[in-house]
């Protein structure tokens, strides 16, 4: 049974961002946002999910969704992580097509346009932050990460844990979610047999804000997942009908 409905009047792009105190980060990159959809001539909406924020994250939101009309605000009761907040957007997307990014100004909205224009040829273009402008700990950690996750999953993915992706709508019908599954988002759709290629995104530095996640609090549980993923992986079912009579 698939865990996203599909959707009446959809929509041509859905962008979802969650949210975890960044209220420093949201006055300067939701314009930026309508600076770079609004020439796309596309049919969009922003779905920005606050996942239970003690800043003024909700209050800078609700503000900006009076100045931007195609702006639509997810509030969750309480914190849950990144993962939840992901999936509690994308089950409110209407879009035929969806990117998600990150609030933090890491990523940059000025390559949403270079993914989507890879959805004509494959189902989801997922960033790969080359130079990451991370602390020098951080960058260790990831680079390891993602040669873990390759060798255990068997994929060849560079950065895997990017949450700037642009995808079809098709790549989360039949989605399982759960917790971590953001590290795994590309892995996962590749195993439904959908065509994936990375490229290259910019990366910035963070200039407000803290970042919330560090060694301590992902690794264990995110190899935990990897040896859920690799186990869904290995016992998939996977047949071609030849034959109808």
């Amino acid at each position: 049974m698939a865990q996203f409905k599909e959707q009446v009047n959809l929509v041509d792009l859905s962008v979802v961002v969650p949210v975890y105190n960044e209220e420093e980060n949201l006055p300067i990159l939701i314009p930026k946002l309508v600076e770079i959809l609004n020439p796309l001539n596309l049919a969009y909406e922003m779905i920005f999910v606050d996942d239970g924020s003690s800043d003024g994250s909700r209050s800078i939101l609700k503000e900006m969704a009076l100045k931007y009309p195609l702006l639509r605000v997810i509030g969750l009761r309480k914190n849950r992580g990144l993962s939840t907040a992901l999936i509690a957007g994308l089950k409110e997307a209407q879009g035929k097509k969806i990117v998600t990014l990150d609030a933090d100004l890491q990523n940059d909205p000025e390559d949403i346009p270079k993914l989507l224009a890879y959805l004509d040829r494959y189902d989801m273009a997922t960033g790969w932050r080359q130079k990451r402008d991370d602390p020098w700990l951080k960058r260790i950690s990831s680079k390891i990460a993602n040669s873990i996750r390759n060798r255990f999953s068997g994929e060849q993915i560079h950065d895997s844990a990017c949450t700037l992706r642009a995808f079809k709508r098709e790549c989360i019908q039949d989605l399982i979610p759960f917790n971590g599954m953001h590290r795994f988002f590309s892995t996962l759709a590749k195993m439904q047999g959908f065509r994936i290629i990375e490229v290259p995104v910019a990366h910035h530095p963070r200039k407000f804000g803290q970042s919330k996640y560090n060694i301590r609090n992902r690794a264990w549980r995110a190899f935990i997942d990897l040896l859920g993923v690799r186990w869904l992986k290995n016992r998939r079912i996977i047949y071609d009908i030849e034959e109808r009579i």
